[in-house]
């Protein structure tokens, strides 16, 4: 097969050599405070709840309420996952990476100062739409500057920012509420893990921007892509937050207003796909194996954000422990991640050496975590209160194989396009997948009330992981060629 893309690396001594290494180790960080400062929603809702103390602890339904908050984040993440690729591709992905950073440090401080729900919601939307823009510029900068034998192994180890930002979120979330109590903050105490994230992220966003100017490419040009990321995302703040306040004065149940995000979600996919058809972009992005995964990855996105903001409250009343424990508890999950994700990489690279290509280890790495997760639902199922050390050994053990096995469908999806294409492929599978982020909180949380146990909500998990793996078999892998 003739390799589709140029790369530096292939063509010989006299080429400059792009620090890819020091690019790996730049876009970790903004993985790391990207989910550290989208998972502390779901611990803050768990608090909440167990004080009955703000808007969530003080609703009728606080569990579903709290998944809509969730649900309607990721509404606003997967709405920016296509536009923030089509944006890359065109303005520039390190420009993109930037504007990312920047806009979610701003809107989480802004989540944590906010009065009311409503304009809760509207900053968490406002997040959600900025952080969108990251995953498919991310993967595409990978992609593009790292030799074609450690690619998969560069979108692992990067990756891995991911669980250590969801390890952070989940762990340091209920320690800086405490020390928000400790200040004299009261109720309010919720508000600190946003301010200090923020700060946080505000920094790696200004350590992005210096390396990638100092050693990848220059001068960064911020204004343009910033005014159009701005007119893209307004009309779709407006639209996700119109759909929560016409169902809050109107009073629908919290799966109505759920069903309203996802048709919403439904009509720009579709209007997305209706554009690109008609596009010679079509016969490439829209081809038979790249959509399979773009389906299939939906199952992807569904349990992750099951357990990323769940986890926490499933464990705390299955086993009836404090809120730090069960944090530390479901930590495990994320934290598998740490190893799950660069070993998967290397693993498929490893395949790929040796000729066996990269779709075996997926599908055997999906039919094993769908497995544990059913272990999981049998061991919070039962009468009895399953002890914390079985729950954390079954989420690392899951974690492991759920985490190795997306940087090969990353890897996967990134040789079925040209080069020049790559933003925007990830940026549509990130777009179709989120459909599983949002649908999963809320979903989960209203089986959770109408049930009365988690289990039910991880049986469907684990369900639908097993029917992705069936999707993955049908999908002719593209391999690329190897020097």
């Amino acid at each position: 097969m003739t390799r589709s893309e140029p790369t530096p690396f292939l063509a010989g001594e006299q080429q400059t050599r792009k620090p890819y290494k020091a690019l790996w180790a730049v876009l970790l960080l903004g993985w790391v405070v990207s989910y550290a400062d989208r998972t502390l929603t779901g611990p803050v809702v768990s608090w909440m709840i167990a004080n009955e103390v703000g808007f969530i602890g003080e609703s009728s339904d606080p569990r579903a309420l709290g998944g809509l908050v969730g649900s309607l984040f990721f509404t606003g993440y997967m709405l920016t996952q296509y536009p923030g690729g089509r944006l890359g591709d065109r303005f520039g992905h390190r420009e993109m990476i930037v504007l990312s950073l920047l806009w979610a440090g701003v809107l989480t401080l802004v989540s944590g100062v906010v009065v009311g729900l409503i304009a809760f919601v509207g900053a968490r939307v406002l997040t959600g739409l900025g952080e969108g823009v990251f995953y498919s510029n991310d993967r595409t900068l990978i992609l593009n500057h790292t030799p074609p034998k450690r690619r998969t192994l560069g979108l692992g180890v990067v990756i891995s920012g991911l669980s250590i930002g969801l390890t952070i979120g989940i762990i340091c979330t209920p320690l800086l509420i405490d020390w928000g109590s400790a200040l004299g903050m009261g109720a309010e105490a919720w508000r600190m893990p946003f301010v200090v994230f923020a700060v946080v992220s505000l920094i790696v966003a200004g350590l992005c921007w210096y390396f990638f100017r100092a050693r990848l490419d220059g001068r960064l040009q911020l204004g343009p892509p910033m005014l159009r990321l701005v007119g893209v995302s307004a009309p779709l703040l407006v639209a996700v937050l119109g759909l929560f306040i016409v169902a809050d004065e109107l009073r629908w149940p919290t799966w109505g207003t759920a069903i309203g995000s996802g048709v919403l979600a439904a009509i720009v996919i579709a209007v997305i796909v209706g554009r690109l058809r008609r596009t010679p972009e079509a016969s490439t992005l829209l081809s038979r194996d790249i959509v399979i995964v773009y389906v299939a990855y939906i199952a992807i996105l569904w349990n992750l954000w099951f357990f990323s903001f769940w986890s926490v409250e499933i464990v705390r009343e299955a086993t009836e422990s404090s809120l730090l424990a069960a944090a530390l508890t479901a930590a495990f999950n994320a934290g598998a991640g740490i190893l799950g994700f660069p070993a998967g990489g290397w693993l498929a690279d490893r395949a790929l050496r040796k000729g066996y290509g990269r779709k075996p280890l997926l599908i055997s790495f999906s039919v094993v975590y769908s497995l544990l997760v059913f272990a999981f639902a049998l061991s919070i199922s039962g009468d009895g209160e399953p002890s914390l050390f079985l729950l954390g050994l079954i989420l690392f053990c899951s974690g492991l194989f759920f985490n190795a096995l997306q940087p090969i469908a990353q890897g996967i999806t990134g040789d079925l396009v040209p080069e020049k294409q790559r933003g925007s492929a990830f940026g549509l599978l990130n777009l179709i997948s989120e459909i599983g982020a949002v649908a999963s909180p809320v979903v989960s949380g209203v089986l959770r009330d109408a049930t009365g146990s988690w289990a039910v909500g991880t049986w469907v998990a684990g369900g639908i992981m097993l029917a992705s793996a069936g999707l993955y078999v049908l999908v002719r892998e593209k391999r690329p060629q190897l020097q």
